[in-house]
């Protein structure tokens, strides 16, 4: 917490699951000078206005992470920035494709650009499990987005803005997650199951924002970050919610896996295993590997939610549901 001391904070896509969490963890458990909330949508900012109260440290700022001139008035005396602005739901990104190019894409692009130009210290932005070896458009952008700020750290030459990544999975009871259409489900007596196989990483909104202000503390820039998280199986999460409920196997969806991914066996020969987490090291001429302490992980390692050695059972997910 000790980085964000004084500090101008600013979020993209701030009025989200993982934004709300965010802003509220900043104002009570940092001394944070300034929190500014840059998003699209008026209404979500007026709700969050009514939720949080006259803090003076709290500023909005409607804009689009597409409009430059405006990510470069916003950024106007900010020292860091979380990019947690994007286009994510799978079906409506493979439905409206280049208007996902134009927010994961684009917009991070013209989140470096202003970042450079305006000054701002450090960088964090949200990527996604479905980045590391994607299947859908989604992951695909997401993929690019990670690479563009990765390289940002090339891109800004002798200015001192550095950018790095956060990667995690899926988020309890966030927008988009199994947990609420489960519980609407439940009232019908039947769940509908992809694949009795199916397993998913598993973190709270809680530890997705502490983990990204661990890591403006630890970044030199360059890195993915990936938190070591749990494993569930989606049928026990089924079990937990609607423990009477029948389960129906319908099928993998277009675009989904059976297990997720966080690090591909292509990345080994860059990761470092770090007691919490696992740091993808930049494949950059600029970065001095040598310097950066950690243990190498094996050739053929790769991070994913079925060979995972942590796992929640159906008392472990009870408990993480009670407060969702």
């Amino acid at each position: 917490m000790e980085s964000l001391r004084e500090k101008s904070v600013l979020i993209t896509g701030g009025t989200g699951s993982f934004g709300r969490v965010f802003v509220r963890t900043v104002l009570d458990r940092t001394e944070a000078g300034r929190v500014v909330i840059l998003s699209r949508d008026e209404l979500k900012q007026w709700e969050m206005k009514r939720r949080f109260g006259d803090d003076e440290r709290l500023r909005f700022f409607i804009g689009d992470v597409r409009d430059r001139p405006r990510l470069e008035r916003a950024f106007d005396g900010v020292d860091l920035v979380v990019h947690a602005a994007a286009l994510k739901q799978v079906p409506s990104v493979e439905y409206n494709p280049f208007e996902a190019v134009k927010t994961n894409i684009l917009g991070a692009r013209n989140v470096i650009d202003a970042a450079i130009d305006c000054g701002v210290e450090r960088v964090v932005a949200l990527s996604s499990d479905k980045a590391s070896s994607p299947i859908n458009l989604y992951g695909a952008t997401k993929l690019v987005s990670d690479k563009l700020f990765v390289d940002g750290n090339a891109y800004a030459g002798g200015k001192s803005t550095r950018f790095s990544v956060v990667r995690y999975g899926n988020v309890v009871g966030s927008r988009g997650s199994v947990v609420p259409l489960f519980r609407d489900l439940a009232k019908t007596g039947v769940l509908p199951i992809t694949d009795e196989r199916m397993t998913r990483f598993w973190i709270t909104l809680s530890r997705g924002v502490e983990f990204v202000m661990e890591c403006f503390g630890r970044m030199r820039g360059g890195e993915v970050f990936v938190p070591k998280i749990p494993s569930m199986r989606v049928v026990d999460l089924a079990r937990v919610i609607a423990p009477d409920a029948k389960l129906e196997f319908i099928g993998i969806r277009p675009g989904e896996k059976l297990h997720e991914e966080l690090i591909s066996v292509h990345d080994a020969r860059r990761t470092v295993d770090f007691e919490d987490h696992y740091v993808i090291e930049p494949d950059m001429e600029w970065w001095v590997a040598e310097d950066y302490a950690g243990e190498r992980v094996p050739p053929d390692f790769c991070y994913t939610s079925d060979r995972n050695s942590e796992w929640l059972d159906e008392t472990s997910l009870s408990t993480m549901l009670e407060n969702v």
